[in-house]
């Protein structure tokens, strides 16, 4: 029986046809909200390594152009905002903090490129892994966390390019302490994306249609967050509440460590966003958690 996962077994002695007693067992699943098991999740850490590393192979193998599908969108997203602005006769100072515009902008197509990337990955990944979610248990969230493997190498590539490219603009940036925080905007920047992932990869089990929405809630959710600009130029009043998107802090935190010069570091937004990426992590697993047990029957 599929879906049926960390069931309570009743074992009953009840007579056969000759007589003698046989074992009955009953395998139900337990109701209600359960605790993520994190000792459990250990103990398959190489399943999440082989699942991760498959993903990353898979998605290079017989492409022609290779890695560089990591560096296209987000180097290409940004050379086209710079040519609609430019057409536009838009200011480049009231954009981007008087930075050049290409490294101001892909400075923070870098960490988006790396949400957005998780979040498509993990959203379709337990679909996707529906012939091993029918036939050997283990803990379903193995599969959405093993899907963001393939989004940090684009992430690693990107990194890359984007030192390249500070390299050439090495007059307008200033790097000091704050690049020791990367580390950590990394993380938040995962962490956002897991947390929603969590979401949509369960109701993606339940609602096919939700793969269509992804992509769109990804597009908004760009426009939503300052890649393409600066948060300062969102009215100080609406700061706190813009901050509930953690991607904010996310893209606002990597050009405070990166360009350093003239470029404020997140502040009081931090904190929001991450109380917001807790609250949709937290919720995100314990949804998941009480929706695993009907995976393998909906998928």
């Amino acid at each position: 029986m599929y879906g049926l996962v960390q069931a309570a077994r009743a074992i009953e002695l009840k007579p056969d046809r000759g007589g003698q007693a046989a074992a009955l067992v009953c395998v139900r699943a337990r109701p209600g909200w359960r605790a993520i098991d994190f000792a459990e999740l250990w103990q398959y850490r190489e399943l999440l390594w082989i699942l991760g590393s498959r993903d990353v192979k898979v998605r290079y193998k017989q492409t022609a152009l290779g890695v560089l599908w990591a560096i296209i969108p987000p180097l290409f997203t940004t050379l086209i905002f710079n040519a609609i602005f430019t057409v536009l006769k838009v200011t480049p100072q009231t954009l981007s903090n008087g930075f050049p515009y290409l490294l101001f902008a892909f400075t923070a197509q870098v960490p988006w490129q790396l949400f957005a990337n998780s979040l498509s990955q993990s959203s379709n990944s337990l679909v996707g892994s529906q012939h091993l979610i029918t036939k050997v248990y283990f803990p379903r969230l193995v599969i959405p966390i093993a899907s963001l493997f393939s989004a940090v190498v684009d992430f690693l590539i990107c990194l890359a390019i984007l030192a390249g490219i500070m390299a050439w603009y090495r007059d307008s940036i200033e790097l000091g302490w704050p690049l020791a925080t990367l580390p950590f905007f990394t993380l938040l920047a995962l962490a956002s994306s897991l947390a929603v992932g969590l979401w949509m990869s369960a109701l993606n089990v339940q609602y096919r249609d939700v793969r269509y929405v992804v992509p769109i809630v990804g597009q908004l959710w760009m426009y939503a967050s300052p890649v393409i600009y600066s948060s300062s130029n969102i009215p100080e009043k609406w700061k706190l509440l813009y901050a509930v998107n953690p991607m904010a802090s996310v893209a606002e935190g990597f050009r405070w460590a990166l360009l350093g010069k003239n470029q404020p570091p997140p502040g009081p937004m931090l904190w929001v966003s991450l109380v917001s990426v807790a609250a949709l992590l937290v919720g995100g697993l314990f949804y998941f958690k009480r929706m695993e047990k009907t995976f393998a029957d909906l998928v």
